[in-house]
């Protein structure tokens, strides 16, 4: 009997890519389902948008901001930005960064996109200065976090999920989200 020699096998980075496209997609639906655990709530008050060109605008967050879960509790620290871009079909995508302070101390970084989308008709009344809540538009952001914080180190394995719950323009600017973990 021949013994063969013990190999130690390199998968090339594209084979996994080309394995997957020769794999039928299924056409009976999912194989597997998505379900969120409620994180916490983010409120950041806007300051007027910078508007750089027609095409991107950015919003610096003021003091007051804040967020809120059963795990977390805190204020988001300066400096926080949303650098909004407006794509030519006209959504809106997400560039949002800044720091996460809890109430006993930590720092936490949080960055997410996401995307906008509103009829005209929302588009004008949130621009008139109207406050607009979920169902008016499509409003999904995709957060994700990074501490040092033994605390709050399980932050930095989620992947979450916002929905704006709130977002106003003029007076008492903001953005308000829920944002919850993906599992």
């Amino acid at each position: 009997m021949k013994c063969l020699s013990s190999r130690h096998w390199i998968i090339p980075a594209g084979a996994f890519v080309a394995l997957a496209a020769s794999v039928p997609a299924s056409a009976g639906g999912p194989e597997t389902s998505i379900q969120t655990e409620y994180l916490m709530t983010l409120h950041a008050p806007l300051d007027a948008p910078q508007a750089i060109d027609q095409s991107l605008l950015i919003y610096n967050v003021q003091s007051g901001g804040w967020v809120e879960g059963p795990r977390i509790k805190g204020k988001l620290l300066g400096p926080a930005a949303d650098w909004l871009r407006v794509t030519p079909s006209g959504v809106l995508r997400l560039d949002v960064r800044g720091t996460i302070q809890t109430d006993d101390g930590e720092l936490i970084y949080i960055s997410y996109g996401g995307a906008i989308q509103c009829s005209k008709e929302q588009a004008d009344r949130l621009n008139a200065g109207a406050q607009l809540k979920a169902d008016d538009c499509y409003f999904i952001t995709a957060p994700s976090f990074q501490t040092k914080s033994d605390k709050y180190a399980w932050l930095n394995a989620v992947q979450g999920v916002g929905k704006m719950i709130s977002v106003k323009f003029g007076d008492g600017s903001h953005v308000r989200y829920n944002i919850f973990a993906v599992k």
